[in-house]
């Protein structure tokens, strides 16, 4: 009997098929089975795959006469991939007629079957999340950006520096032709601090329009060529340099996207002409009596609606000064205004070694900015503002129970239930496995757009503007040398601007908490260019679709990320949580000011200086004169006043 084997099965090309033949002949004398073995026997190879063909013939390379076993290695370098069939069969030559019927029941053995594989290939695998389709909406998200970089402190500080240092400055000469003469302006009176008031009105209308505009003076540039991504130099670091480009392609996830890119998205989006934004234009149609024409800008109160509004709005949000009233700037500087007056603010007086001499420009600055209380925003007229755009109130003695006439009181519910929708699509977008539902944040982004503009009325036009000029000017004053030698704060601290050192040391000094000023700064950064995402973005258009809303969450990651964990930090409510109980979703629709009292109260309410016996502090809700006042015993009379 005869038997054939073909090992492998299944070989990869390059390597050996072996077959095994073993036969067992009964009448071979000794001296022919070498012979028979030797040239009776041999393998016939064809191929399957396509049409049958013979490939090959071969001979036994090995011979093993005692053991009665025949083996042939086959290179399979020379066969193509595909299945083969071998078999062994016996030479009809003379030669090979001792191999009997007996012995070799056919001349043909049953056949074998084995298949050629191709070489093979080291491969990876990565499962990529989905992809998304390029949007023109991504434009406006990087011109908010690139607007709201712009109005940055650093910047508007380079700015006043160059134009009250600056003499020869070619770009600022037909603004201080405007200011006149400085040098004579900064000597003595208020004059000094009114310059500084009109350069920051300026450094307001150059930077947080939508166009560009050669000067404050001149009327917005809707050329082509002007560009509305641009970059004004007054110093630092640059708004449209590479590291800038590079933080695009990472959010747009497009490694080939460039500046000109964004600026045709975005005129694709405001349309050619005068750029108009799609949710400004659909406002003015429903009016239906207004046709701007060619109306200059001011000719504007002659029309029904002011052009450079409509045409030019200003990128700003009343939750940037909201974040940084919370986080004490204006505080700080109604107690360093007081004791410039020498006023005390309680038995134990923090500030009591503040003396600023007349020989330093801060003082003269300091006398301009108390001369000019009654021009400014007083903590209840942003009070009742922050309530009628946001819903959030402010708690303190100087803000009492407020009776607001409109109110957003749905306000936080619908913008925290977008932050809690959008933290769950970054889950999901973060498994490869799953394509994240971005539906869902779709309608939570509608919701939040109309909320918002039921609040742009009344004072919208211009408070958020005014509070913007004022909490400017007071950062930048809190950033003077002379202020840093006394507030000097904590120099090894890595703050991202200059007065945030000086609002840490007056809180600790006043015992106002230990949360850090950075926290409420991105609060109010972050918050700001979510905001106008939402505000401006055309959320109402029934022919949106979730592409807009998984590029806008995608896009807008880093800042709602940091708004998240800043939030969490300055309240203790983390609103990436699932809610397991009712409790927990009324926790998380508390006004800020409510959560932000509770911590206060329940961290040690002490500052530098110890109260002196007798006297009893304030309750923590008391915080918002601007430095905590202690109240006398009633035991102990007060001094009258003679008339």
């Amino acid at each position: 009997m005869a038997t054939l084997t073909v090992t492998p099965a299944n070989a990869y090309e390059g390597g050996n098929i072996t077959f095994t033949l073993v036969f067992n002949p009964t009448e071979l004398t000794p001296e022919s089975k070498d012979r028979v073995f030797d040239s009776c026997f041999r393998i016939r190879i064809k191929d399957t795959s396509l049409e049958p063909s013979e490939v090959s013939a071969t001979s036994p390379k090995r011979l093993e006469a005692n053991q009665k076993r025949l083996t042939w290695d086959l290179p399979t370098a020379g066969l193509a991939e595909g299945s083969y069939e071998a078999v062994a069969q016996v030479a009809t030559d003379d030669n090979c007629d001792e191999v009997t019927e007996s012995d070799w029941t056919e001349r043909t053995l049953p056949v074998k079957r084995f298949s050629i594989l191709g070489a093979p290939i080291s491969t990876r695998t990565f499962l990529q999340r989905a992809a998304t389709n390029e949007t023109n909406d991504q434009g406006l998200w990087a011109l908010i950006r690139n607007r709201t970089n712009a109005l940055g402190f650093e910047r508007y500080r380079a700015f006043i520096d160059r134009l009250f240092c600056t003499p020869d400055d070619i770009e600022l000469k037909q603004v201080r032709d405007r200011l006149g003469n400085l040098p004579q302006l900064s000597l003595h009176g208020p004059y000094a601090y009114s310059v500084l008031k009109l350069a920051t009105q300026v450094f307001l209308t150059l930077e947080a329009g939508m166009i560009a505009r050669a000067s404050p003076w001149d009327p917005p540039d809707t050329t082509t060529d002007a560009g509305m991504i641009r970059d004004r130099n007054w110093g630092g670091k640059g708004l449209l340099d590479s590291g800038s480009e590079q933080s695009e392609r990472y959010r747009l996830n497009d490694p080939g996207a460039t500046f000109a890119d964004l600026e045709r998205r975005l005129g694709q989006y405001v349309g050619a002409g005068t750029p108009v934004l799609p949710y400004l234009d659909r406002i003015v149609r429903a009016l239906g009596s207004f046709s701007p024409g060619n109306a200059a800008e001011f000719e504007d109160h002659c029309q029904s609606v002011l052009l450079h509004r409509f045409s030019n709005p200003s990128l700003l949000e009343l939750i940037w000064s909201y974040w940084h009233e919370e986080g004490m700037v204006a505080q700080t500087m109604n107690a360093i205004v007081l004791r410039f007056q020498n006023q005390r603010s309680g038995a134990v007086d923090p500030l009591a070694e503040l003396e600023l001499d007349p020989l330093r420009p801060l003082n003269n600055l300091l006398w301009g900015y108390v001369q000019d209380e009654n021009n400014r925003l007083t903590v209840r007229r942003r009070a009742f503002e922050y309530d009628h755009h946001y819903g959030v109130k402010l708690v303190g003695r100087a803000v009492p129970e407020l009776q607001t006439a409109d109110s957003r009181s749905k306000f936080i519910e619908a913008f925290h239930n977008l932050l809690y929708r959008t933290a769950i699509f970054y889950r999901e977008d973060a498994d490869t496995t799953i394509i994240a539902d971005a539906f869902p944040l779709l309608n939570a982004l509608k919701d939040v757009h109309l909320l918002l503009a039921e609040g742009a009325h009344n004072q919208y036009g211009d408070l958020p503007w005014t509070s913007r000029a004022e909490m400017l000017t007071e950062q930048w004053l809190l950033a003077r040398p002379e202020m840093r030698e006394f507030l000097r704060g904590r120099h090894m601290v890595p703050y991202q601007e200059a007065w945030m050192g000086a609002v840490d040391a007056m809180k600790k000094l006043q015992g106002w908490g230990d949360t850090t000023i950075t926290h409420f700064n991105e609060l109010a950064v972050d918050g700001e260019r979510i905001l106008l995402s939402i505000r401006f973005g055309d959320w109402s258009d029934l022919d949106n679709t979730e592409e807009q809303a998984r590029n806008w969450a995608r896009y807008w990651k880093p800042e709602i990320q940091r708004y998240l964990y800043g939030y969490l930090a300055v309240t203790g409510v983390d609103l990436m949580a699932d809610i397991t109980d009712h409790r927990e979703a009324a926790t998380r629709y508390l006004q800020p000011s409510t959560l932000l009292a509770q911590r206060l109260a329940s961290q040690p309410r002490r500052g530098v200086l110890p109260a002196p016996a007798g006297v009893a502090m304030l309750p923590a809700g008391a915080r918002r004169s601007g430095a905590s006042v202690p109240v006398l015993p009633a035991a102990v009379p007060r001094q009258r006043r003679e008339d």
